[in-house]
Formats: C-alpha cells, structure tokens, sequence
C-alpha cells in the first residue's frame, strides 16, 4: 500500500461515489455546451433538436441527483482530519448548495417545459409528469428563473473548482485525490 493510499484510505470516495460525482460533472458540463447553442425559446419555439436534447440531459440529470444523494446519505465519507473548522463548512455549503441549485434548477426548467406544452423525457424514452399545466403562468416565470440561476450555479461550480485547486497547489494535502 503507498504512502498516499494508506492516507487516504477510510476517508476517500468509494468507486460508486466517484462515478456518480463525474457523471453528473459531464452531464452538467454537457447541459451549459446544448443550453448556449440552443436557440432562444420563444413563442414559436419547437421542442426538437437542441431543446429536445437540453430537457433530456436535465431529465437525466434529476436521475443521477437522486441516484446520488442516496448514495450519500447511506455511504457518508469522513471529513478530511486537520482542516480547520472553517474549511469544514465552507465545504459542506458550498456541496449543499451545489446539489440545491441543481435541483432547484431542474424542478424550474421542468416546470418551463411544461408550461410550453412540452414533455420532459428521461434518456428520451420515459415522459416524466407534468409539474406546470400548459400555459401556466407561473411555470414561464419558473423558466425566467431558471436561465437567471445558470449563472449563480456557475459561480457556486467556480467556487467549488477554487476549492479544489486550492488543496491541490496551495496546502498540497492531496485532498483532491479523494474524488479522483
């Protein structure tokens, strides 16, 4: 066993955690590449091509959410021995808050959806149910909304990147190795 191994070992992300913790990184990451090459969703806007796509990816992502989050309250990872308590919470914030806005997000682009009349397909087979009668009002403000929150949850993914890197470049604890 390495040296680094054995100091990680009890307090690094297990296989599962780590696959998921990705997944949703690549689905977020593709999420924001189809949500700036879409066309802007107007009256007559269609829900095909990379709209279509842009509601599936979300679909997906309310999956992996919920697949991860369970994940996370049955298989808690101790937190890092020697950070301050500061850095502690930093840290649970800012994942907290990183899995709010992307709920929170999803739930208003779900709800835009549908106020257009349109369905939202997980993997593009399985129709979730409406949250938004067509025409609801409050389910177009919910997509007013949601496109104002990309950004805020951009900067809180900044946030958690510095964070990152901080660890990794500045105090070189190897605490990023946890996910890696």
């Amino acid at each position: 066993m390495t040296e680094l191994t054995s100091t990680l070992s009890g307090r690094a992300y297990d296989p599962v955690a780590k696959a998921l913790h990705w997944a949703v990184f690549l689905l977020l990451a593709a999420q924001y590449a189809v949500g700036s090459i879409m066309p802007h969703i107007g009256r007559k806007t269609l829900d095909e091509g990379w709209v279509a796509w842009h509601m599936s990816i979300g679909a997906t992502i309310v999956f992996f959410i919920i697949v991860r989050l369970a994940w996370r309250f049955t298989h808690p990872v101790p937190l890092a021995p020697g950070m301050p308590p500061w850095q502690h919470r930093l840290a649970s914030a800012t994942h907290w808050l990183l899995y709010i806005l992307v709920i929170v997000m999803l739930v208003l682009g779900w709800a835009a959806a549908n106020a257009r009349g349109w369905d939202v397909k997980m993997f593009g087979l399985v129709t979730l149910p409406a949250i938004a009668a067509n025409g609801a009002r409050w389910g177009h403000q919910a997509g007013d909304i949601h496109d104002w929150l990309l950004y805020v949850l951009a900067a809180v993914i900044g946030l958690h990147v510095a964070g990152a890197l901080y660890h990794q470049y500045v105090l070189k604890d190897d605490e990023i190795k946890r996910m890696l």
